[in-house]
């Protein structure tokens, strides 16, 4: 067992400023140094949290199956038959397989489990119990460990026994209810949203109870239901209905609290977005597209004043970003102090100062793949700063060096093969 406060060696970068980077390929060791977490889980929001914990020094040892390796593999396009979203997801962790419902599994599992901080798991409530892998076995094994079960609807209630995916989160959160133009139907995010907001969540809860756990000397169980954080991200709606019986509709681009919020077209087909949050960016728009008199109507005072005119004002805006490029709308906003940015898709990304200045796609090597680009972490930390040490690994690439860190024998590791455990 490891404690939180472990002390760790990061290989720091800085920019050409002096200001600490992100963390890269090369980084090495971060504040979650001596942290052990065993990631069981799939799909996606479970591995995710497990990622995050990674970048920033953890030991994550990744369990698959040994015949079924994990779906993330396979998600999505793959490059000489390696999957590219694996390389992501599976980045800083140690992979071993292992088939927890056999008793060599169960045996093998909780050895691990005795040398963890954390194990995170997604089965379907009563799976684990039922491989005696439950709560009441892995706090035997160890006092001090921390379970974080993610699961669709979590560990009690009558849905808990239900499959859950990010979809369904997505869906009943009132996500999709909210999203989409007015005449149109409710529609579902084209990515993991659910599923990324929920790993956010659960490497937030899992840090909460080892910070507890500092205090009491003994872990605890976290359940995550991946319901639960989107539906805390979407605001004040349950509020809203309690006192005013008020149900938030679908308005496409544009909100109900401020105006001009929308995407507009310009001059050279590009779209670009406009916020006005902020009373004093909504003047300095109006200014810009050389409609300043509506700052004086009454109704201009309040953003949801102007959002009761978002005709008026979104036909103002558009016209004048009509009659410009993408480049001098951004100039022209940049300068007048107002908030603009272009829509970019993920070849704009790519090549965006902003992000590049950054470091947010940052370069890893890989042994399968070559040099790859991928998303870089979270956060920079200007003293321990985390990094990507490698991307995602083959299937069971380290089964061999971690059960030999546990001291089994090389002639104990065969016989687990041999009977299909690993």
């Amino acid at each position: 067992m490891h404690d939180l406060d472990a002390d760790g060696v990061a290989a720091r970068r800085t920019d050409p400023a002096g200001s600490p980077a992100a963390g890269g390929p090369l980084a090495a060791g971060g504040p979650l140094a001596g942290l052990r977490v065993l990631d069981l889980a799939t799909l996606f929001a479970g591995p995710l949290a497990a990622t995050m914990l990674g970048d920033f020094g953890a030991d994550v040892i990744k369990v698959e199956h040994p015949r079924r390796p994990d779906p993330s593999r396979g998600h999505g396009p793959s490059k000489d038959g390696v999957g590219l979203w694996w390389k992501l997801l599976g980045r800083n962790k140690r992979t071993i397989t292992l088939d927890l419902s056999t008793p060599g599994g169960r045996e093998t599992l909780l050895r691990l489990a005795a040398t963890a901080d954390v194990v995170v798991e997604n089965f379907r409530p009563g799976t684990l119990e039922r491989w005696q892998l439950g709560w009441d076995e892995l706090s035997a094994a160890n006092p001090r460990v921390v379970l974080a079960r993610v699961t669709g609807f979590g560990q009690f209630g009558p849905y808990s026994h239900r499959p859950g995916f990010g979809t369904l989160a997505e869906a009943m959160s009132g996500f999709a209810a909210i999203t989409g133009e007015p005449d149109g139907p409710p529609t579902l995010p084209p990515f993991g949203l659910a599923d990324s907001i929920a790993a956010l969540a659960t490497a937030y809860a899992v840090m909460t109870a080892l910070t507890a756990r500092a205090s009491t000397g003994r872990g605890q169980v976290v359940d995550m239901a991946i319901i639960e954080p989107i539906l805390t991200v979407l605001g004040p709606q349950p509020i809203w209905y309690d006192q005013l019986g008020y149900v938030q509709p679908r308005t496409g681009n544009r909100s109900r609290n401020n105006a001009p919020r929308n995407t507009y077209r310009a001059a050279d087909g590009s779209w670009l977005a406009v916020s006005t949050s902020a009373q004093s960016v909504a003047e300095r728009v109006m200014r810009l597209v050389g409609r300043p008199e509506l700052t004086t109507e009454p109704w201009f005072a309040t953003g949801s004043g102007r959002a009761e005119h978002a005709d008026v004002l979104d036909e103002a805006v558009g016209a004048w970003i009509a009659r410009h490029t993408r480049d001098e709308v951004v100039a022209a906003f940049d300068k007048a102090e107002a908030a603009v940015a272009p829509v970019h898709d993920v070849r704009d990304v790519m090549e965006d100062p902003q992000y590049r200045a950054l470091d947010s796609v940052t370069e890893v090597p890989d042994p399968e793949l070559g040099p790859i680009r991928m998303q870089n972490i979270l956060f920079r930390l200007s003293e321990t700063p985390g990094g990507i040490r490698w991307a995602g690994r083959p299937h069971g690439a380290d089964t061999d060096a971690v059960l030999g860190e546990l001291g089994l024998t090389p002639g104990r590791i065969a016989a687990l093969r041999s009977e299909g455990v690993l």
